[in-house]
């Protein structure tokens, strides 16, 4: 086998991370019709505020206006889980709101109760998001350890 990497005419990348996306779908379609996880589950989605079809209050892009981590555990309601994008209503400050978020915009998707955890490329940029504050949705606190079980894609290109 040769040393030289060959560029693909398949996109092998696109392909998986779509994959991997329908099982963050799978997983919330698991919890649709509910107001809270069972057990200790609870679920950090961070997603690219500005990506196509992403849809949350001004408010919210003005304070994150890259990307923004979100929590489901206790308090959330009227989760709706479609083919291409999730809707989730969520409270910010005692402010409630509904946020849509398509899994094309999802960076990762975490469980850390049960050390799960996916990471997704959005971008081929290769520029860093700026840190970011949490989204203060109001939730209860939760102290968490880095996973073990966190599957990251990344199918750099070798130039």
């Amino acid at each position: 086998m040769s040393d030289d990497v060959r560029d693909s005419l398949i996109p092998y990348d696109e392909i998986v991370q779509d994959a991997l996306r329908a099982v963050v779908g799978r997983v919330l379609r698991q919890i649709e019709g509910h107001e809270s996880l069972p057990g200790e589950h609870h679920f950090y989605i961070t997603f690219k505020t500005q990506a196509p079809g992403v849809t949350i209050p001004a408010h919210l892009i003005a304070k994150f206006p890259d990307e923004m981590t979100i929590v489901l555990q206790n308090r959330f309601w009227d989760l709706q889980v479609e083919e291409d994008l999730f809707s989730v209503g969520l409270s910010f400050n005692q402010t409630p709101s509904i946020l849509v978020i398509p899994y094309a915009a999802i960076t990762a998707f975490v469980d850390p109760s049960v050390d799960f955890g996916l990471q997704f490329q959005v971008s081929d940029d290769g520029i860093e998001p700026e840190p970011h504050d949490e989204a203060d949705n109001d939730r209860p606190d939760v102290t968490t350890e880095d996973g073990t079980n966190v599957v990251t894609v990344d199918f750099g290109k070798k130039r």
